[in-house]
């Protein structure tokens, strides 16, 4: 089956992962394009990144493709906080700066896996695991992560955990995390 035919389909509208397939006789360059990535990303955040997305949501042609990219940009000491992509696998390129890059494996373990990465290394984050970058240099850093769909998704922990609608009881929270309630309280006001 080639990717045209998985792109379209006749006579209906017909959504392949959410996304309407297109007529190939209506398929032009901008369905599979995308400029952005040579721009730097705005860090002047509470987390000093930025990621800049280059999935299907930007480029329709990705549809079915099962790829997307997305540019880093870390201000000195900025992170990229903890997070987990439910549908890819992330592989992560340094462009420029250094990263301190880790994952946690599952349970029972838990293992932290963590290492300093420099320009030019390449480090993988397995489907579904909490990880997280931080820059670790004193200089901007910039990464390339290629992303084992072409809509990964991504589940930030803390804005899950303390920041969601409606927000989780703080005794069960509480609990969880094995600290007072007056605790979860002053971190979920932060959401």
């Amino acid at each position: 089956m080639s990717f045209l035919t998985v792109f379209y389909v006749p006579i209906v509208s017909v959504k392949v992962n959410g996304l309407s397939c297109k007529d190939p006789k209506s398929v032009i360059a901008e369905d599979f394009f995308f400029s952005g990535l040579h721009l730097a990303g705005n860090t002047s955040n509470t987390f000093g990144s930025k990621v800049t997305p280059a999935n299907v949501a930007q480029i329709p042609g990705l549809n079915t493709l099962g790829i997307s990219l997305a540019r880093v940009d870390y201000a000195p000491w900025g992170i990229n906080p903890p997070h987990t992509h439910p549908r890819a696998t992330e592989i992560l390129t340094v462009l420029e700066g250094f990263l301190q890059v880790g994952f946690v494996t599952s349970n029972p373990e838990n293992r932290h896996i963590t290492k300093v990465l420099k320009k030019g290394d390449v480090f993988v984050f397995p489907v579904g695991l909490v990880h997280y970058q931080r820059n670790v240099g004193n200089g901007n850093a910039v990464a390339i992560a290629a992303l084992s769909s072409q809509n990964p998704g991504v589940i930030s922990i803390a804005n899950a955990v303390f920041g969601s609608e409606p927000a989780i009881a703080t005794d069960i929270l509480a609990k969880a995390f094995q600290v007072d309630a007056t605790v979860v309280a002053q971190i979920q006001s932060k959401f």
